[in-house]
């Protein structure tokens, strides 16, 4: 199984096993980090799955939606390589993805 390291809010680095048939926002969920709410279950309807890609695997990752620019748009943490994380789906070209769940909003 591909890693997947999560940083929290708090700045606690933890390194999980990435399901790739699964979203990383639900291995995210699965792992139990409460911090993530991901409140629409994936469905891309809110911004609460919101976090920050480590820059080197930002060309590895799916092109952002209109739907999710505009999502990320309401956030006051918004940066350069926010994405929703439901929007990411979780393969073995993202072993070692790190990526920081954001402040909420």
């Amino acid at each position: 199984m591909a890693k997947l390291i999560v940083v929290t809010r708090d700045g606690t680095e933890k390194a999980i096993e990435g399901d790739t048939n699964l979203s990383v926002m639900e291995n995210i969920r699965d792992a139990g980090f409460d911090e993530l709410l991901a409140l629409c279950g994936g469905c891309c309807s809110c911004a609460t799955c919101h976090v920050i890609v480590d820059p080197a695997f930002a060309d590895k990752l799916p092109a952002i939606s209109e739907d999710e620019n505009d999502l990320l748009d309401s956030s006051s943490f918004r940066e350069a390589n926010s994405r929703l994380s439901c929007q990411l789906p979780f393969n073995d070209s993202l072993d070692g993805l790190r990526i920081t769940i954001a402040p909420e909003d």
